[in-house]
């Protein structure tokens, strides 16, 4: 008869990739941002897999809610450079890339790198600054270089942008360009605490009297194990079903009666690269379709645009993602 230990360890199945080092790093970054950071976990998790995913964040919410010091503290978890490029009304595109510089010892102009040289850039209100300064960022967020005077500088390895804004109702913002949008993976919005956590946040403020929460983040993530993650995460495995799945609701975003207008082709390339850092964040060397509908929201909601009837009525671009995930039937 046929011994039933070995039954049970045939039935044992490995992951593919190995994950345990990736889900380790994950955890770390969440616990060094615990220190600091109360009740935010999803706003957490968007950003590591954001990180994961090769992708860009922009981050929306009402001024003090933490936003710029999480983005702030996120970084410096990174063993990485880092700068913070504040944007407002009256900043020109040169503030941000760099400018061409007379050498007087040569006689020849020299090319002064920008902010924007750096790993992770935080953009803190980005809706302040006019279209064209909000316009030099898309060469850099899509093909991670710029052109300046015919010369092309790339960014060094990683490079990510964080961007904060205000709600675009609020006074002396500009709506950003739909092809800026498009260039970031997620749009994060992030409310008001809880009571308890507002209680919490007050207790840990008062009982950290004069210490500077910068200097008790550890950096715990380098670029060259990062390099490794991310590899990993484009190895996760994705069936044939998932991919229709995911190319059914980006393309019922297009013709959907609500929708003014739709989600692109790199609408569903962020879904597909998002999926796969939710399975490799939870263990898993494959996408299900739960991966997929946790990245629906925050891949989509900058994307479409709701038709100006349905949006006087109170609709939302969550509402109708929403609508459109339960309209198809998901994948077994």
């Amino acid at each position: 008869m046929e011994n039933p230990e070995n039954t049970n360890d045939e039935l044992h199945f490995d992951n593919r990739i190995p994950l345990q080092e990736l889900q380790k790093a994950v955890e770390d970054i969440k616990k060094q941002l615990g220190k600091i950071i109360i009740g935010q976990q999803d706003f957490v998790e968007l950003l590591i897999v954001s990180l994961l995913a090769n992708g860009h964040v922009l981050i929306e919410g009402v001024p003090g809610i933490a936003k710029t010091i999480t983005a702030k503290l996120f970084a410096k978890t990174l063993k990485t450079d880092f700068s913070r490029i504040q944007f407002t009304p009256d900043l020109m595109p040169s503030d941000v890339l760099g400018t061409s510089v007379l050498n007087m010892k040569s006689s020849e102009f020299e090319f002064k790198k920008g902010p924007v040289f750096s790993n992770i850039v935080l953009i803190d209100e980005i809706n302040r600054a006019p279209a064209k300064t909000q316009a030099a960022l898309f060469e850099v967020m899509e093909e991670r270089q710029i052109t300046m005077d015919g010369t092309r500088y790339a960014m060094e390895y990683p490079f990510m942008v964080l961007a904060t804004q205000n709600p675009v109702e609020q006074e002396g913002t500009y709506a950003l360009p739909e092809a800026q949008l498009d260039r970031f993976l997620f749009k994060i919005k992030v409310g008001y605490p809880s009571l308890e956590n507002e209680v919490t946040i007050l207790k840990t403020h008062h009982d950290r009297k004069l210490a500077v929460p910068q200097d008790q983040i550890e950096g715990v993530l380098t670029p060259e194990a990062l390099k490794k993650f991310r590899s990993q995460v484009q190895d996760i495995l994705i069936e044939d079903k998932i991919f229709t799945y995911i190319a059914q609701i980006v393309d019922k975003t297009r013709n959907h009666p609500h929708l003014y207008l739709g989600g692109s082709p790199r609408a569903s390339l962020a879904i597909m690269n998002a999926s796969k850092a939710f399975a490799a964040i939870n263990g898993r060397d494959f996408v299900t379709p739960d991966d997929v509908k946790r990245a629906l929201a925050p891949v989509l909601r900058h994307r479409i645009i709701v038709s100006p009837e349905r949006e006087m009525e109170g609709m939302t671009p969550e509402t109708v993602i929403d609508m459109i995930a339960q309209s198809i039937e998901i994948p077994r």
